[in-house]
């Protein structure tokens, strides 16, 4: 079976004939439980978002910071599996028919197969993977796997990334760019900067791939600032915040779905 690396570029070029970014949003898998995490991609989904990344919980992340963090030890020590992150993505592909790609570190891939993950992804309605610690030099097997199965390979650039470093990143990813707007981990910021724009365009230079920006856009101001030189915007802490602090799951759903609502005029320019 196919993944749905084309409904991502689809979905992708739709948003930009609307005259508009796309909203991506991420939730890691298993938060705060299986069928709660299931019910949060659902929920940003309706809510508004385009595309969702599904978080692999890891215990030693390097790009996550503490909000997200938060919500991967509760999922970890909920026994979340990598078959729990399957889960996720088929039941959220089958009820809305987006977009839904995995965000996970390397070594979780590398112990469960690549050909396994790549196969099950497929098999689950997914549409690729984003990696952020993979070197494009060591990716040739993923790739390989990964073209196989019809699945995007979404690498992240940052601002410190060299021009010829990013053209080598994009010559072999697909998908779309995942550019950091800042050095750092994820989380909201007051301002997300002058950075994520100057990575854009250079990053464009290299590129017709969608290039969508992550690291710190948490309300619709800030999305619409991102939204007016990228081609999609990325949220995750500010939604995973939603959920950890509100007073019980039907409410952090409730906060999602409205959140998500709310990005979406942001990203639409309709703030």
């Amino acid at each position: 079976m196919s993944g749905n690396v084309q409904l991502l570029s689809d979905t992708l070029a739709a948003a930009r004939s609307e005259g508009r970014a796309a909203l991506i949003a991420y939730l890691p898998a298993g938060f705060p439980t299986v069928a709660g995490g299931v019910e949060a991609v659902k929920a940003a989904l309706d809510g508004g978002a385009d595309v969702v990344e599904v978080g692999l919980p890891h215990s030693d992340p390097v790009l996550d910071g503490p909000v997200i963090q938060t919500a991967d030890d509760i999922a970890l020590r909920g026994g979340v599996r990598i078959a729990d992150v399957m889960r996720t993505v088929r039941e959220a592909h089958e009820a809305t028919g987006k977009p839904i790609l995995v965000m996970t570190y390397w070594n979780p891939i590398d112990r469960y197969g690549v050909e396994r993950f790549t196969a099950e992804l497929a098999e689950a309605g997914g549409a690729g993977c984003i990696l952020p610690d993979l070197p494009v030099q060591e990716s040739a097997l993923w790739r390989e796997h990964a073209d196989k199965h019809g699945l995007a390979t979404v690498f992240v650039v940052a601002p410190s990334s060299k021009d010829a470093r990013l053209a080598e990143i994009t010559a072999v990813g697909s998908g779309f760019v995942y550019a950091a707007s800042l050095m750092g981990v994820t989380g909201t910021r007051e301002s997300v900067g002058a950075q994520a724009e100057d990575l854009v365009r250079r990053t464009r230079a290299t590129t017709d791939t969608p290039v969508c920006v992550g690291l710190g856009v948490s309300n619709a101001a800030q999305a619409a600032e991102v939204a007016r030189f990228a081609d999609g915007v990325i949220v995750g802490s500010a939604f995973v915040k939603r959920m950890l602090d509100a007073p019980d799951d039907a409410a952090g759903l409730e906060g999602v779905r409205a959140l998500a609502a709310d990005l979406a005029k942001g990203v639409r320019g309709q703030v």
